[in-house]
């Protein structure tokens, strides 16, 4: 199951809606990347979402 290690984002569920109004189940999954970041002074393999990647380049 993918989810992010920093924030704990993690597959959402829902529905696909048709035209027609019909309701099948689907999911909603996080775009989670393996990275590889620096904590104080070595470096760590995480899988972080996008969102996370991005705030830490700030």
């Amino acid at each position: 199951m993918a989810k992010c290690e920093m924030c704990g984002k993690k597959p959402m569920s829902g529905h696909n809606v048709s035209f027609s109004q019909k309701k099948t189940k689907r999911q909603f999954k996080p775009n989670v990347q393996r990275t590889t970041i620096y904590e104080g002074n070595q470096k760590v393999r995480k899988d972080l979402c996008t969102r996370c990647m991005r705030t830490l380049s700030k």
